[in-house]
């Protein structure tokens, strides 16, 4: 179940805050199990809480330590919280929780960075669960309709896990994996995306053109290219996978008609895996 370590913030109109509560429980340094101390006051919580309802569970960390361990720290006190809890308090239908790591306004008291804060909402104020999470009806909900031009960047934001987005003009030397050098302001355009969302994971995915075999793996060594390029500048290769598909996703059935159908054919995509 990857419900611990899935992402999901609520939202929530500043209105509504008062309505939600929050319990927060500490660790010990690089601990992701509780002190008898702190076990006994999750305890009381959960026994004074059994009617409430929880909405979220947040993890951090202190600075110490590399962002990758701090980040797998709080995934691991997050989901020994969570499974303290799940069979004692109820939960939302659709609850998820988040992993904060490092990544959070840090305390200059190091022990209190070093903690989980469980959000719920008391039985008395239930009948208003989705007023104070700010969640509108299905009904009201529509997903918004970008322009044809967008920037990379406003498609990346509003994009779901599991879409793909095409890089535009991003293309390569013939019959070669090199990028062509008026290319790299969209690999850079990437790169920054990907610095500024670092929760941000993505496939990288090689299409070719024109012929029904890919025999020199081209599509493949194309898109491990721009995770090269990525990891190069900083970006840990965990967040950008890479694979070829050669021709077997076309655009345009093959062979295809014209040059602007063998461009369309001929690209490089990136999936939505984490967002």
């Amino acid at each position: 179940m990857k419900t611990f370590l899935a992402l999901l913030i609520f939202l929530m109109t500043a209105g509504s805050l008062s309505a939600q509560e929050s319990f927060v429980v500490y660790f010990e340094s690089n601990k992701h199990d509780l002190t008898q101390k702190e076990r006994l006051r999750l305890d009381d919580w959960i026994k004074q809480n059994t009617t409430s309802k929880i909405v979220a569970i947040n993890g951090y960390t202190d600075e110490d330590g590399t962002t990758k361990y701090n980040d797998t720290l709080a995934q691991k006190r997050v989901a020994f919280i969570f499974t303290t809890v799940k069979d004692k308090v109820k939960t939302r239908e659709d609850f998820r929780t988040r992993s904060f790591g490092e990544s959070h306004k840090q305390s200059k008291v190091k022990a209190e960075n070093r903690k989980v804060t469980i959000h719920y909402i008391e039985a008395k104020d239930l009948a208003r669960e989705n007023e104070i999470l700010g969640i509108k009806p299905v009904t009201e909900i529509k997903r918004i309709e970008l322009p044809l031009d967008a920037s990379l960047g406003l498609r990346v934001q509003h994009a779901k896990v599991g879409d793909k987005l095409k890089l535009d003009n991003v293309n390569f030397y013939e019959n070669t994996f090199a990028v062509l050098p008026e290319s790299r302001p969209k690999m850079f355009e990437l790169l920054e995306i990907m610095k500024n969302n670092p929760k941000l994971k993505i496939q990288i995915q090689g299409h070719i053109c024109c012929m029904p075999n890919d025999r020199a793996d081209l599509s493949t060594k194309r898109a491990k290219a721009i995770r090269l390029f990525l990891e190069a500048n900083g970006i840990d290769k965990s967040r950008a996978t890479f694979k070829g598909f050669g021709s077997t996703q076309p655009i345009y059935s093959l062979p295809e008609k014209n040059e602007e159908e063998r461009a369309a054919n001929r690209r490089v995509e990136i999936e939505i895996v984490e967002n």
